[in-house]
């Protein structure tokens, strides 16, 4: 991501260079924009850290920062409750990306879903990748186990690519779930030309983390990075939903 690359090359000096400004929200994001101008900041909010200020960037990356803004920290924040470390971040991060993904439409998606599903995996996908496959061979049965199969695109050679022309063949489909099944068994598709949300789909990746596939989003908005057997897939999403 541009934010991490952006913080583990810079030198920050921010103390010397950031004019106070009227309250914590103007403060941070002077500081910040003075790093990058067009960093995405979505809100700036108090963390549950006393005098720590929690930066939601797009994509629900995290940051902190002191009230005047002149220090910044990337990294995780943990609280210690009942003897256990609660990773701060991971929470505040994975909501972002729950409502994120949550508000792609259905028919933006290609879904397999069992008659009464009990959660749901949303699945950043590639036809092109060989675990991708093997993810869907296994899409029954995560069906039988009540998990719902939502696909997303994500070419991983990026748009204009093999990978990238076969997902618009089966977004342009008229039955996308035999599309699907065709491509994800390495059957060559007829070409096909319409209106995707490839494109958008592949972005959003990215500006989540996505950096390979298959990327598994479970409901409450953590990633899974990578293929996982459906009966432990299945476990993790089931719980994940409670």
């Amino acid at each position: 991501m541009g934010v991490i690359r952006m913080f583990a090359a810079a030198t920050v000096g921010l103390v010397s260079t950031v004019a106070m400004a009227a309250d914590p929200d103007q403060a941070i994001r002077q500081s910040l924009q003075k790093i990058q101008p067009d960093m995405p900041i979505e809100a700036v909010a108090e963390s549950p850290m006393p005098g720590v200020y929690q930066v939601q960037l797009e994509g629900g990356r995290q940051l902190y920062a002191s009230a005047d803004g002149q220090f910044v920290i990337q990294g995780y924040l943990y609280q210690f409750k009942d003897g256990q470390a609660v990773n701060l971040t991971e929470q505040a991060q994975s909501r972002s990306v729950a409502k994120q993904i949550n508000a792609i439409p259905a028919s933006e998606m290609v879904v397999f879903a069992p008659k009464a599903p009990k959660t749901h995996i949303t699945v950043f996908t590639d036809t092109d990748c060989g675990y991708c496959q093997k993810l869907h061979s296994e899409v029954p049965q995560l069906n039988r186990l009540g998990v719902e199969v939502r696909y997303v695109a994500f070419p991983r050679q990026g748009m204009g690519s093999h990978g990238a022309n076969t997902l618009t063949s089966v977004w342009c489909a008229k039955d996308r779930q035999d599309a699907m099944n065709k491509a994800k068994a390495r059957e060559e598709l007829p070409a096909a030309s319409c209106d995707t949300p490839i494109a958008k789909q592949y972005q959003l990746g990215q500006m989540i983390g996505v950096q390979g596939t298959p990327a598994i989003i479970l409901a409450n908005g953590q990633m899974i990075p990578g293929y996982q057997p459906a009966a432990q897939l299945a476990e993790v999403a089931l719980a994940a939903a409670k």
